[in-house]
């Protein structure tokens, strides 16, 4: 984990991951173990029917970062003063 912003109704994150692991490998890890973690601590969580019984959307964003990885951890980092 190089940086990490929480919001109300979103998350963004900025990772470095060997070549050998998939993006959508590690999306899955995350918000599985994110929603279990969630789900045991907040057990109510589990009466949202608007969410249909899951604690994350089905989709997620991705894009890889070279020569401008100080200003994408930046973004991160302040996303919250937009």
């Amino acid at each position: 984990m190089v940086e990490l912003n929480v919001q109300p109704d979103h998350v963004h994150f900025l990772v470095k991951i060997p070549p050998k692991l998939s993006v959508s490998s590690l999306v899955g890890q995350v918000k599985g173990k994110t929603a279990i973690l969630m789900f045991q601590k907040y057990p109510d969580l589990r009466t949202k029917r608007y969410w249909g019984n899951h604690f994350w959307s089905v989709g997620y964003y991705v894009d890889t970062v070279g020569m401008d990885t100080e200003t994408i951890r930046k973004y991160v980092k302040y996303q919250d003063k937009k």
